[in-house]
Parts: C-alpha cells; sequence; structure tokens
C-alpha cells in the first residue's frame, strides 16, 4: 500500500460519534500474551487461566475459636445454674496436633486454628466457661503460659456453662474450598480479595495478561519538561506526564519520551525509538487542522494514519492508526489533541478502552453512570457532546453537581478539581439548572450511595 492508500483505508467522512471512533479503535487491540508474575505484582491484572485448588480449605476440621475442645454429649443440660465439669487432658495451639483423643468427661484446651482433636466433636468458646474467672500467672512467673490458674494453684479442671451443639465452632475439611475447585476464573481481575484467596492456596504467582507498554509522546517547540527552567515562549508540558499517569491508572506500563520538536528528523526519531518496545503509541498535538504539517506528514508517512473528526468537546481532533514495530508486529498509535483538557478526555474515551482490552479486561475501561441534578446550566454550544468538568456530591437522597470552574480545553484546574464529566448530548437542548443530567463518576466510591439510576 502507498502512504495515501493507508490513509484513505482508515479516514471516514464527517465528523463521527464518540462510541463509533471507539468501536473502531478497539478492532486492533486484543489481550495481550501470558506471563507468570508474582501475586501482589498481578494487582490490576488479569487470569490467564484458571486458578485450581490442589487441596482442601481447610485441609483439617479445625477450631474456629479459642475454646475447649469437647465431647457435645458430655455438655448436654448445661447452663449457668447447672453448669457441667470436665477433665483439662491437654493443651493445643494451632499449628500442632494432639496426639491423644478425647474421652468422656474430658476436654482440651485449644486455640483458634488448631486441628480438632480425635474424639472431639464440638468447642466450647471460652466465653461459655469459667475461663475469665481465673487468675493469669503473675507477671515474670516461670509457668508455662497454657496452664490456667485458680487463686489455690494450677487446675485440671474446666466449668462448662452452656450445653454446645454438635460441630459448634468447628470449620469442616473443605468448608472453604475443595480439591480440583476452580477457585478463580480466567478473566478475572485480581485485586486485594483475590490476592488472598490465591495465597491460601499456597499460591505464590499466577498467570496473567501481561501490562501493555505505552510510550507517550509530546510534540511541539514550545514544549519544557517540568523541572527545567522557563524561558519567553515556552510552557511546560503537560500532555506526557498526565497521559502517563492515566496509563499508570489503568494498569498500562507509561513511557514518556523526550519532546519532538517540530522537524522531520525530530519527530521520526523519536517514533522509531517508541516503537522499539511498545504495545501503543500515545502522542499529543498534531492531529488538528493548525498544526504543521510536518507532524501529519511523518505520521502517515511511517504508519497507516487517519485522523478523524469525533463529535465531542473538548476533543473534536482525533489521530488513529498503526506503525510497523521493531519485531514487525503493528504497533497502533492514538493521536491525541495538544489541548491538555482535550488530551485527558480523548485518553479517558479512548486510551483507556484500549489498554483495558490489552489487559484482557474489556469492560473495564468503564466508569459508573449516575443520574444527577445540576446547579448550573450546561451547553455544547456547537451541537456536538459535550463533557463538563464537574463536582458530584450526595445530597439527601439524590446527587447534585457544579461545573468547576471555566470549562475552556486549556484549563486544566477544572480537571483537578471534578469527580465527575457531566454529559450534554449531542444534537440535543442545553441541561438548565435544576434540570437532571448522566454523569459520568471519577470517583468509584461515590457509585455506592443510593441514588437514582442512569438512562440506558
Amino acid at each position: 500500500m502507498t502512504t495515501a492508500e493507508h490513509t484513505h483505508s482508515i479516514l471516514p467522512a464527517g465528523m463521527i460519534p464518540v462510541e463509533e471512533a471507539r468501536a473502531r479503535i478497539l478492532e486492533h487491540f486484543h489481550p495481550l500474551e501470558t506471563e507468570q508474575v508474582p501475586l501482589l505484582d498481578a494487582i490490576g491484572q488479569v487470569l490467564a487461566a484458571d486458578v485450581v485448588a490442589g487441596f482442601n480449605i481447610p485441609p483439617m476440621a479445625n477450631t474456629s475459636m479459642d475454646g475447649y475442645a469437647v465431647r457435645a454429649a458430655d455438655t448436654a443440660g448445661a447452663t449457668h445454674a447447672t453448669p457441667r465439669t470436665l477433665r483439662v487432658i491437654g493443651w493445643l495451639p494451632a499449628g500442632q496436633v494432639y496426639e491423644g483423643a478425647v474421652g468422656p468427661g474430658e476436654a482440651v484446651r485449644i486455640m483458634t486454628g488448631a486441628p480438632m482433636p480425635g474424639g472431639a466433636d464440638a468447642i466450647v468458646p471460652f466465653e461459655e466457661t469459667d475461663e475469665e474467672e481465673r487468675p493469669r500467672p503473675p507477671v515474670g512467673s516461670a509457668a508455662p503460659p497454657q496452664i490456667a490458674f485458680r487463686a489455690n494453684g494450677p487446675t485440671d479442671t474446666v466449668r462448662i456453662d452452656v450445653a454446645a451443639a454438635l460441630r459448634a465452632n468447628v470449620r469442616e475439611v473443605g468448608e472453604d474450598v475443595q480439591t480440583g475447585e476452580v477457585v478463580l476464573k480466567r478473566g478475572t481481575v485480581i485485586g486485594v480479595r483475590q490476592v488472598g484467596v490465591v495465597a491460601s492456596l499456597g499460591l505464590d504467582t499466577v498467570t496473567v495478561h501481561r501490562r501493555p507498554r505505552v510510550a507517550i509522546l509530546s510534540t511541539g517547540d514550545e514544549l519544557l519538561r517540568p523541572g527545567e527552567p522557563l524561558t519567553p515562549g515556552k510552557i511546560y508540558d503537560a500532555n506526557a506526564t498526565g497521559l502517563a499517569a492515566a496509563v499508570r491508572e489503568c494498569g498500562g506500563i507509561p513511557h514518556v519520551l523526550d519532546v519532538a520538536r517540530d522537524t522531520v528528523e525530530a519527530l521520526t526519531a523519536r517514533i522509531h525509538e517508541a516503537l522499539a518496545n511498545c504495545d501503543l503509541l500515545v502522542t499529543s498535538a498534531g492531529v488538528s487542522r493548525g498544526d504543521f504539517d510536518v507532524v501529519k506528514e511523518v505520521l502517515a508517512r511511517e504508519g497507516e494514519i487517519g485522523f478523524w473528526t469525533v463529535n465531542m468537546r473538548p476533543g473534536k481532533p482525533l489521530a488513529f492508526g498503526r506503525f510497523k514495530g521493531a519485531n514487525g508486529h503493528a504497533v497502533p498509535h492514538l493521536g491525541l489533541p495538544g489541548n491538555p483538557v482535550s488530551a485527558l478526555m480523548t485518553f479517558e474515551l479512548f486510551g483507556r478502552a484500549a489498554i483495558y482490552a490489552m489487559l484482557g479486561n474489556p469492560e473495564g475501561w468503564q466508569r459508573p453512570l449516575i443520574r444527577a441534578r445540576t446547579e448550573h446550566r450546561i451547553a455544547s454550544g456547537d451541537g456536538r457532546r459535550f463533557y463538563a468538568r464537574v463536582f458530584v456530591r450526595f445530597e439527601g437522597d439524590s446527587y447534585v453537581v457544579r461545573l468547576t470552574g471555566p470549562q475552556g480545553s486549556g484549563v486544566l484546574t477544572s480537571m483537578s478539581l471534578a469527580n465527575g464529566y457531566a454529559i450534554c448530548r449531542e444534537g440535543g437542548p442545553a441541561i438548565e439548572a435544576g434540570q437532571d443530567c448522566d454523569v459520568i463518576l471519577l470517583d468509584p466510591a461515590l457509585a455506592h450511595l443510593p441514588h437514582k439510576s442512569a438512562h440506558s
């Protein structure tokens, strides 16, 4: 194919809806290959294989409480008024096995997690015995801590004040997990709760889809890296750092390249550097009509690039295409607008979805959508779908939103103060103060409050 053919094969006519742009982009993204990683490093990654139990959990019947292992029949009829007295024949901490057996009229003092002694079929908690009435060994005493004391010395009996039901306070073999059971299915996202159950199976690694490596490239002669001295005519590059943070939040691995200057040589070199080891190239600036032709020329010459206009605000100009990577495989490219709010918003709607697709979690990019009453008028102004930066709060029994300030595409403070995006639909009327609107929640904790559901 020629460069022109590459471009025109992707380039659509006119402005396209957000959903269509995202669908066309996602056609090029699939779960990445698998890897085995340490369990704690897998947080946020997706299982590429079932996790199967190799043994029962618990592997043996054990006590769920500190108390006394008894024969339930020996406690029948016990009350505070008519207690039963049993002979204590031993003490069993967690991690050890009792070598004897509990016979009629006997009990073993037992700690939580310890395996049930032979002959015992119930646990009487300390709270249902005279345990708390017993003085403890004096501080510094050489007496073993497992021996209970009375005022007149060691005791080998315990008073039972409540009848124990058969198997009371006993965790049975395989009560949680049974041998051969699929504990976590392929496709499960590894989080804190999943880590615990995998560790309980004795596993310290899991097989997951690897994290995507995302190269981030800003273009423009006017840009400085944060930390450099500010000079006349220059501005700091907020896009690269902001986009890197967004990539990391999704679970990707960001790699920020040095700023590419507005020359064919500089931009070409940076693109080749990026393609050496990445799964996605994200650039900012150089995709709108007013940008230097060299940017579009290099992007189109080096790969298959289409320039679109998407029916949204902020962030109308968008580029998507593919480059030939160092190992011959196609590397997708997402070209975002240069204005910082536009860059972050287009990444929110398109870049996040791409990263989650590569992670093997194609629905993970979606944030909660709720209905909320607005305190301000929200209007697109030009008929495009408008994503307004808002602060969401819960008031009474519903959500309320207010604008976070001026909504210009260069006003980054409006992003930093926002915990949601209110949506003014394309082609529709303005949302007047006091009316309800759809809101994308950036703070997932807010989604768990009782609220009115969003429109589908």
